[in-house]
């Protein structure tokens, strides 16, 4: 099985592919999107949102992080790719699947899923600036109001040249709602088309992994939210690793905290670990009563005092026991 970790933006951050990828042995990465309108970006922009271009396209652990780009003139995601590729990163990834309502109102993301000509335009531009030898996926939805367009969007995205297709088995509309995962209809993408299809999309543990492979026939899987759930989600799927205990996520949490607090994007640690913990509590009842006290808390410092309290009371308590 292929395994990779998708984008989240505003969450799956570099620093979150450094700690998340150093624990589960993920194939590859896919950066938050680049926003191109109308003009080539300067590198420093290619940079920020992917510092592994320092690395050799990589993450300090080793595992490879494609570029996403996120835009609807085909000249400028041709010219913005040739210069990603350019700077470092092994191939380039293609967002048409982001439910924004500002990014859809604004022509881009899963806005596109409603022109496949356009799509078909975009994808071929960048096929033709991109080095052979470079990968050019898309990452699609099944459709904007509902999944009826999607053997159209698919057959527009493989005629354009495409290598990899990574299909999120939700319409625009269905958001993320519990219930309206269609791994049925990404079984068919991957059995009409002849370029690797991932799928994506409700993967939360190994089972459903199994699940998703099962209904899809697809080698390789992409997770997201999943991810935050279970910060080991990737070993857990791979090798069957149990979940990572409590104590030792704690212990996670402190080295993320003290991370982020240290960089660039110490001003909005609060909001960032916050909204972790939001997805941290669907795996683990521990971490709500430790989101509570924290929900409220503005500065850094104190929300981490909190986060290393809870990690020593829990490693006393951990270490009575042991001696008990």
């Amino acid at each position: 099985m292929r395994l990779i970790l998708g984008p989240m933006e505003g969450v799956l951050d570099p620093l979150m592919r450094q700690i998340l990828t150093e624990i589960n042995p993920y194939d590859m990465c896919v950066t938050e999107f680049v926003r191109v309108v109308d003009r080539k970006l300067p590198a420093r922009v290619f940079h920020r949102v992917s510092p592994e271009l320092d690395n050799g396209g990589k993450t300090k652990s080793g595992t490879p992080v494609r570029i996403q780009l996120l835009g609807q003139s085909p000249l400028y995601m041709a010219e913005n790719a040739a210069l990603a590729v350019e700077l470092g990163s092994p191939g380039i990834d293609i967002n048409f699947g982001c439910p924004s309502k500002v990014v859809n109102g604004n022509k881009g993301g899963a806005a596109l899923l409603k022109e496949p000509e356009l799509m078909y335009q975009v994808i071929r531009a960048v096929r033709d600036a991109v080095p052979t030898d470079k990968s050019v996926s898309a990452k699609i939805r099944l459709g904007f109001d509902d999944c009826s367009p999607y053997r159209e969007i698919t057959d527009a995205v493989q005629l354009a040249g495409a290598s990899e297709l990574v299909v999120h088995g939700r319409s625009k509309a269905d958001a993320y709602r519990a219930g309206t995962i269609r791994w049925d209809l990404i079984g068919d993408i991957n059995q009409r088309l002849s370029i690797p299809v991932t799928a994506n999309g409700d993967i939360w543990n190994h089972q459903d992994a199994m699940a998703c492979q099962t209904a899809t026939n697809c080698e390789t899987l992409m997770v997201c939210r999943g991810a935050l759930n279970m910060p080991n989600l990737g070993a857990n799927i791979k090798d069957q690793e149990a979940p990572l205990p409590w104590s030792e996520l704690l212990n996670l949490l402190v080295r993320y905290s003290e991370f982020e607090i240290k960089g660039d994007k110490g001003l909005y640690y609060p909001n960032r670990v916050k909204q972790w913990f939001r997805y941290l509590q669907v795996q683990y009842p521990e971490a709500k009563p430790l989101f509570m006290n924290i929900r409220q808390l503005k500065d850094k410092q104190t929300i981490l005092n909190e986060i290393i309290c809870a990690r020593d009371t829990v490693a006393n308590s951990l270490s009575s026991s042991l001696i008990v």
